[in-house]
């Protein structure tokens, strides 16, 4: 939901800040590794029960998912394999995040409730997956309840007010499940319409895809002969 509202958005204020980092030398890649890394410290301050520091590392493990988008653009790096390592790492991260929610349960006095993190967990894996699916089919899947930008809100919600915890993994474990049937719904319908037309359109996309990837080598080895002479 945020992420179809608000991304053009953010991504304009965020724009300069990617052109200053270009001068840095460093690699979208670099940043995508600093987010998992941070996300993996907020993980371990959450399964230890320090909430407050945890929801400062979640908080600080996002800044490097926006920037490095930011960079790639600035740098014309942008690549299919920057954007596939970017959604591996998310997924990564979200597992060290609600994995360490489920710690802290368990290592608590109510280790059942352990479970409802992992519940989230497998929901948004589903959502993730249906997106990946649908898109490779070329059909839209898009949106949500609970997209991932609105779990990471809701849990650092969660995590400033430590108290009502519990209630926000139960309310977002009820909506992150409504967004795996709003998606499956969506591609079902989409897919009993026009099941050929979908596939001209994955094999379009994938051409498109093709072709973007060596106009954005093409573009990288031009930036860096520039940057040599």
């Amino acid at each position: 939901m945020f992420d179809g509202r608000f991304k053009s958005e953010i991504e304009r204020y965020v724009r300069p800040v990617g052109e200053s980092l270009r001068r840095t030398g460093l690699s979208p890649d670099h940043f995508t590794v600093l987010g998992l890394c941070v996300a993996g410290a907020a993980a371990v301050a959450i399964g230890a029960g320090k909430m407050q520091l945890g929801l400062l590392l979640v908080i600080c493990s996002a800044l490097p998912d926006l920037l490095d988008g930011a960079l790639a653009k600035a740098s014309n790096s942008a690549s299919q394999r920057g954007a596939f390592f970017d959604s591996v790492v998310d997924r990564v991260s979200d597992s060290l995040l609600f994995g360490g929610v489920a710690w802290f349960y368990a290592s608590s006095n109510s280790p059942q409730f352990s479970i409802v993190p992992f519940a989230i967990l497998g929901a948004s894996l589903i959502i993730s997956y249906e997106r990946a699916k649908a898109e490779s089919l070329g059909l839209y899947a898009k949106g949500g309840l609970m997209e991932r930008a609105e779990r990471i809100i809701l849990l650092c919600f969660g995590l400033l007010f430590d108290s009502l915890l519990k209630w926000v993994m139960v309310v977002m474990l009820v909506l992150v499940v409504m967004t795996a049937v709003q998606r499956f719904v969506k591609v079902w319908k989409q897919a009993a319409v026009a099941p050929v037309t979908a596939e001209k359109q994955a094999i379009r996309r994938s051409r498109r895809a093709s072709r973007r990837a060596r106009r954005d080598d093409y573009r990288a080895r031009f930036q860096r002969r520039r940057r040599l002479q």
